[in-house]
C-alpha cells in the first residue's frame, strides 16, 4: 500500500513556534488555505485515494475536513497517529520553556528517546504506538492508497521507521501542509525497517 502523510495546516501555536503536542488547537486561516490548495491538487492527481485518515486533534481533523470535501471521502479517526505529548512545555515557546524550567532544558529533555518532560511521552513511546499503527495498516489496507493527516513528530517516525533511519530525526521536520509518500506491505514479517539507536540522542 501507498502512505501519503500531510502534516496539518498552520495554527497560530505554530506561527508563534509554540510547542503543541496534545493542545487541541484549531488551524488558522493560513493554515486552512494552504490545506484548500493541497486538497486542490490532491483531487486533481491521476491517483486517488481510498482512504481519508486523520489523528483526532482538532487541527488534524480540521485538515482532513478540507480535504474530504475534495476527495469525496470520509474521515476515519486513527488516535495512533496524534502527536506526541510534551508535558510541561505544552503551550510554550522554547525560550519560555528555556527560562521557566532550566534544568530541563539543560538536560535537553525533548531530544532524549526514553525521557520526556514531565507529564509528557518519550520518543521511544512515540515510537512504539505509531510504529503499531502502521503495522495494522499494512494488515489490513494492502493495495490501496491511503491519505493521512498526522504532525509532525508522527511524521518523523513514520519515514525514519519506514525509509530512512534515525541518522537524521532530529534535524528533518515535515512542514505545515507538506507531504510525504511510503509504502508499507506484510514483507519480510511488516513495514518497519529501522529501530532507533541503542545509546545517546545526540
Amino acid at each position: 500500500m501507498e502512505l501519503v502523510v500531510i502534516r496539518h495546516g498552520e495554527t497560530q501555536a505554530n506561527a508563534e513556534g509554540r510547542y503543541q503536542g496534545a493542545l487541541d488547537i484549531g488551524l488558522n486561516e493560513s493554515g486552512q488555505r494552504h490545506i484548500a490548495r493541497l486538497a486542490d491538487e490532491a483531487a486533481a492527481t491521476q491517483a486517488p485515494f481510498d482512504r481519508l485518515l486523520a489523528s483526532p486533534l482538532l487541527r488534524t481533523r480540521e485538515s482532513a475536513a478540507i480535504l474530504s470535501l475534495q476527495l469525496g471521502l470520509s474521515v476515519e479517526l486513527v488516535p495512533a497517529f496524534r502527536e506526541r505529548h510534551v508535558g510541561l512545555f505544552e503551550g510554550l515557546t522554547q525560550v519560555e520553556a528555556r527560562t521557566r524550567y532550566p534544568e530541563l532544558w539543560a538536560r535537553n529533555i525533548t531530544r532524549r528517546w526514553a525521557d520526556a518532560p514531565p507529564g509528557g511521552e518519550t520518543i521511544d513511546e512515540v515510537i512504539a504506538r505509531v510504529s503499531q499503527g502502521l503495522t495494522e495498516l499494512a494488515s489490513t489496507m494492502q493495495g490501496e492508497r491511503i491519505l493521512l493527516v498526522a504532525h509532525g513528530v508522527v511524521a518523523k517516525v513514520i519515514r525514519a521507521v519506514t525509509i530512512v533511519g534515525f541518522d537524521d530525526f532530529f534535524e528533518w521536520q515535515l512542514p505545515n501542509s507538506g507531504m510525504l509518500s511510503v509504502r508499507l506491505s506484510q514483507a519480510d514479517g511488516g513495514p518497519l525497517r529501522f529501530s532507533r539507536p541503542l545509546d545517546g540522542c545526540d
